[in-house]
Order: structure tokens, then C-alpha cells, then sequence
């Protein structure tokens, strides 16, 4: 008979195992490759570029934080003076208080009509031509790129001094924003529904009033009211150029010195927005 070799198990303690082990131990680490080291390399480029582009924002826009420091005791100065707030005109103030919330208000309405009107050729999903979507989206970015600020002045030139000439200005920029976010909300919604009405035959208004708006609604609401408060704080300023409201009581307060004055008015513009923005979020709240 001849004898079979029985296999021989290397067991953890043996000498086999031993050198199995340090030769898997002995293998050198693997580089990665230059493949893989590149983007570390573009992560590191763009920090630098970032931090040289910022570093020429400070340096353009003239940071001084000893200038700031220096003008820190004249503003301590001007709020001890302007205690106690002056109540003269204080009926006055209330109203253009009332304007500056009635220049937002109608602003921001003009523009939920247009955007509404401008957001379905400017949605990809709604529109796919190009040549009747760019011109919408080039419509919505140039007022959008033009701050109410700069529409107000054109305004106050074109119809004269006044809260009409602010609404046009809140209402021409407010239109750029608004009409985009519609537009975005139109694009983010399911394809389903746009799917099954076109399988109908539904027409293109039909589509709109019965599918997309009852889908996009709460969003387009939440929108308005978040845009409204932004313009309330907005139409503040616009009285500085002659737009009404209050910002034109604010800048003779200031250019007189009459501390006690301002003081009442930014009171007003606080308890003005802090009301307005409490509202507004409870009822976007509502549409969640």
C-alpha cells in the first residue's frame, strides 16, 4: 500500500503562518495614482483663487476696522442723545408708515399678476422652445438684475415725486424675482400630471389653470409673502429718493441731527416689519 500525503493545515501559531503573515505585512503600500491626486490638486487651487478674490474684495472695498472703532463713541453719543424718542408728528409718521406698507402691498401684488403671466413661457417643462422661453428669461433677469432702488429714481424722473413712483419701482424688480421663483416652482414639479393631461389633449390654458397652478399654489403663496417681506423693508429706503413713504421723514432726521426724531421713526420701521414678518410666516406657515 502506499501511503497518501495528508494535507497539512497551516494553524495561526505555526511557522507557515508566521511567514504567510509577514509576507502579506512585508508588501509595500500602493501610491495612489496621479489620477486620484488631482482633485485634492483643483480642491486646492480654488481655495487659493477664493481666498486671493476675497482678499481683493477687502482691499476694494476699504475695510478699516480702526475707522469703525474710532466712530464707535460718536454713535454712543448720538443714542444717548436721541432718548427720550419725540412724539412731535407722531400722527404724520403713522402714516407714512401706512404708505411705505400700501407701496409694498400693491408692489408686490402688480408683480404676482405679471410673474404669473411670465412664469409659463419661462418654464422649460411648460415651454420648451427656445425661441419663446430665452426672451422670457432674459425679460425676468434684466429686471431682476436692477434693484427697486435704481427703478424708484427712474420712476421718480418719468412720473414725478410720490409713493406711485415706488410702487413701479418695488413692482418692476419684485416681477424679476418673482417670475423666476415661479418659474423654478413650475419646472420642480412632478412630470406625471403634465403627462396625463397631454395624453387628454388638454390644451395649453387648460393644462395651466387645472393641473400646474392647483400643484404649484401653496408654493407660489409662499413666495408672494416672502417676497412682500422683503419689500416692506425695501420701500423703507425708497422715500430717500422722493418715492414716498417713510424713508424721506428718515433722512431729514438725519441730515438735521434731530436724534430723538430718528429714533421714533426706526421704532416705527421695527415694530412695521416685525408685525409684517410675524403675519407672513404664520401664514406660510398655513400653506405647509
Amino acid at each position: 500500500m502506499t501511503d497518501t500525503a495528508e494535507p497539512r493545515l497551516a494553524l495561526p501559531g505555526s511557522s507557515e503562518g508566521e511567514c504567510s503573515g509577514a509576507d502579506a505585512g512585508s508588501q509595500a503600500p500602493v501610491d495612489p495614482p496621479a489620477a486620484s491626486r488631482l482633485p485634492r490638486v483643483r480642491q486646492a487651487t480654488l481655495a487659493l483663487v477664493a481666498v486671493a478674490v476675497f482678499a481683493l474684495c477687502v482691499r476694494l472695498a476699504e475695510v478699516d476696522p480702526g475707522a469703525l472703532l474710532e466712530g464707535l463713541p460718536k454713535m454712543a453719543g448720538w443714542a444717548a442723545r436721541s432718548w427720550p424718542p419725540s412724539t412731535d408728528g407722531l400722527d404724520d409718521l403713522l402714516v407714512r408708515a401706512a404708505e411705505t406698507v400700501a407701496i409694498a402691498v400693491v408692489g408686490t401684488a402688480l408683480a404676482a399678476v405679471a410673474s404669473l403671466l411670465a412664469c409659463v413661457p419661462a418654464a422649460r417643462n411648460l415651454t420648451p422652445a427656445r425661441l419663446l422661453r430665452v426672451p422670457a428669461r432674459w425679460a425676468l433677469n434684466a429686471c431682476r438684475g436692477v434693484d427697486s432702488f435704481v427703478f424708484a429714481l427712474l420712476f421718480v424722473a418719468a412720473v414725478g415725486l410720490g409713493p406711485f413712483a415706488g410702487t413701479l419701482g418695488v413692482a418692476f424688480h419684485t416681477f424679476g424675482s418673482m417670475g423666476k421663483l415661479f418659474a423654478e416652482a413650475i419646472e420642480g414639479m412632478p412630470p406625471g400630471p403634465l403627462e396625463a393631461a397631454e395624453l387628454t389633449g388638454a390644451g395649453r390654458l387648460r393644462t395651466v389653470s387645472w393641473v400646474v397652478l392647483p400643484d404649484v399654489a401653496p408654493g407660489l403663496v409662499s413666495v408672494a409673502l416672502y417676497m412682500l417681506e422683503f419689500n416692506i423693508r425695501a420701500s423703507v429706503v425708497l422715500g430717500v429718493v422722493g418715492a414716498g413713504g417713510i424713508g424721506q421723514q428718515l433722512k431729514n432726521a438725519i441730515d438735521l441731527l434731530n436724534f430723538p426724531r430718528l429714533f421714533t421713526i426706526i421704532l416705527i420701521i421695527l415694530v412695521m416689519v416685525a408685525a409684517v414678518d410675524a403675519l407672513s410666516s404664520r401664514l406660510r406657515a398655513q400653506l405647509r
